[in-house]
């Protein structure tokens, strides 16, 4: 175990903080701060923290349609990967997905993130879905927990 703490998304600081993670990691889907708000009140949003030094963050999207699936995506800022940091993140969200009563759990990366796609592959999520969204030139990848 390591020393990094998951703290679920509290206060503007907090939100910030959720937003830098995920715009440096996902740059097409950048938010803005009334956009992180309002995914603040559907989802579950944690930052983790190793000491007080801010190093990723994860959204779980609760369990939805027919298969009750929950979407669980753990971010860690580049700098800070291959510490254990991201399994960390992810088994945190994968725990609360279950307590949600998911049926499956799925994940979306940005094709372009190679660390991503691997890190997700050998948790063992397979590629279910590769699409570009209207207007975009982006790729984005959908996978599935097997």
């Amino acid at each position: 175990m390591s020393d990094l703490r998951i703290a679920p998304v509290d206060g503007e600081v907090m939100l910030e903080e959720w937003r830098h993670v995920h715009n440096v990691i996902v740059p097409p889907a950048a938010m803005d701060l009334d956009e992180v708000r309002e995914r603040a009140g559907r989802y579950r949003l944690r930052n983790a923290y190793a000491g007080d030094v801010l190093v990723g963050c994860s959204t779980v999207r609760p369990p939805e349609g027919e298969g009750a699936v929950a979407t669980v995506i753990a971010r860690v800022l580049p700098e800070y990967r291959r510490r254990g940091y991201g399994a960390e993140l992810y088994e945190d969200g994968l725990a609360h997905a279950r307590v949600l009563g998911a049926g499956a759990v799925e994940t979306c990366v940005l094709a372009v993130n190679e660390d991503g796609l691997r890190f997700a592959g050998a948790r063992g999520f397979v590629e279910i879905d590769r699409y570009v969204l209207d207007g975009e030139s982006d790729q984005w990848v959908d996978l599935r927990l097997e």
